[in-house]
């Protein structure tokens, strides 16, 4: 078998002749890269004592936006939910998602299209986005959230847009972004108004002015440029930067976007980090990572990598039922995954709105399948579960709360992650590139 052609990379020739396209798909990179397993943590041991969990209160409470805004975001937790749209996703799938970080004490996010109806009712604490499309996008929906978060770019997708195709277009996605019904819709790749560092300069300003001040810009970049970028969103006066890594899911893009596009979440990481510390920025900008989060380990080790918080939304999708065999009324959906020619496991097909178990779908049936007040706890009880985890880890470790966690709490299992991470290599102090 030739490693160049593989049967898959066979079939992808053969289904490219076929469409005269590249694929569209939802989901996230499906290669293997350097990430967070790749990492280990170094708990305490005669050096510094760990702390007893029943005894030691471990500290989550984390704070966004200190920089400038006067109502900075606080969260009892330092994990958030990502922008997800109305229209990638049924309403009941956001409604469950904003009850659910109400109850573990985070925030979630808009996402293109604007604000879905009932969305600042059931998050406590909401994030609104301003994206290139500026689909959907209302000034006073704007005044009514905790922050606002410029999107320059999307780990799945850095520069590139995205995609909703017509079956997700009804009437209610149309309204909202005022679209005709049923034809697809691809988002810009650049805002319309500006470019440049200059000109998000000036849009923060614009931003600070509607909101009086009052709440916290977030600026949202892709992992690719990640060390000027980051540089170039600290001088135009963001006051939370968040860094997606290429593992980061899209409910619909082209997949030679999604494969071949960015940099690992774990590289990402330690370049934004490091850029703020040499910017002197790290305690008045604050980091919050996002690209295939999945467990509290994964959180501990970017908060060691100098994060703040972190943002989970495929994981998110998962808690809440993505991928199940069976739908919340218990239902067997193998065949609803064998019409869009997949499995419970693997499918990535949200973009198709065939979605069985009622997360990635318009349609009425089908989203009726997802139980918003079953799915909420489903959420926050994987919420709370992540910041248990962190907690145990951070106390582990002999501390009291997660941001004391740093990079000398890991070491590396592999050379590439070493470098990556800027940690060393395990059972060694070389670090590659670094020292020796």
């Amino acid at each position: 078998m030739s490693h160049t052609f593989s049967p898959r990379a066979i079939a992808e020739i053969q289904e490219r002749a076929r469409l005269g396209g590249c694929e569209v798909r939802g989901g996230g990179a499906r290669r293997a890269v350097p990430d967070f397993d790749d990492l280990l943590i170094l708990p305490a041991g005669l050096s510094a004592a760990p702390l007893e969990g029943y005894r030691s209160r471990c500290e989550t409470r984390t704070v966004l936006g200190t920089r400038h805004a006067e109502e900075p975001v606080v969260l009892d937790i330092p994990i958030t939910i990502a922008g997800m749209s109305f229209g990638a996703l049924s309403a009941g799938a956001k409604e469950a998602l904003g009850r659910a970080a109400t109850m573990a004490g985070t925030s979630t996010t808009t996402g293109d299209g604007g604000m879905a109806p009932d969305e600042r009712d059931s998050s406590k604490t909401l994030v609104y986005q301003c994206l290139p499309s500026r689909y959907g996008f209302d000034p006073d929906h704007l005044r009514s959230a905790d922050a606002v978060e410029i999107v320059l770019g999307q780990g799945a997708t850095p520069a590139g847009g995205s995609v909703l195709l017509g079956q997700k277009i009804t009437t209610p996605v149309a309204f909202m972004r005022d679209l005709p019904e049923g034809l697809d819709q691809r988002s810009a790749s650049r805002h319309p108004d500006w470019t440049g560092p200059e000109g998000l300069r000036v849009k923060i300003e614009e931003l600070r002015e509607v909101t009086s001040w009052r709440i916290p810009v977030y600026v949202k970049i892709g992992a690719t440029r990640v060390a000027s970028d980051v540089r170039h969103a600290v001088e135009a006066g963001a006051d939370v930067i968040v860094v997606d890594g290429m593992q980061g899911g899209t409910g619909a893009a082209q997949d030679v976007y999604i494969e071949h596009t960015g940099i690992p979440t774990l590289a990402a990481t330690r370049l934004a980090a490091d850029t703020l510390r040499r910017l002197s920025a790290e305690d008045e900008v604050q980091l919050v990572i996002s690209g295939g989060i999945r467990s509290g380990a994964d959180v501990a080790k970017a908060l060691a990598l100098g994060a703040d918080a972190v943002s989970v939304g495929v994981a998110a999708l998962v808690a809440l039922g993505c991928n199940s065999p069976s739908d919340d009324t218990g239902a067997d959906v193998s065949l609803g995954y064998r019409a869009l020619g997949t499995v419970p496991g693997s499918c990535t097909a949200c973009h198709t709105g065939g979605c069985p178990v009622g997360i990635a779908t318009q349609d009425d049936m089908l989203a009726d399948r997802l139980d918003p007040d079953f799915g909420a706890e489903r959420v926050a009880n994987y919420l709370r579960a992540l910041a248990m985890e962190t907690a145990m880890l951070t106390r582990a470790c002999g501390k009291s709360s997660v941001h004391e966690l740093d990079a000398g709490d890991l070491v590396a299992l592999t050379v590439e992650a070493a470098a990556m991470a800027r940690v060393p290599l395990a059972g060694t102090s070389w670090i590659p590139g670094v020292t020796g």
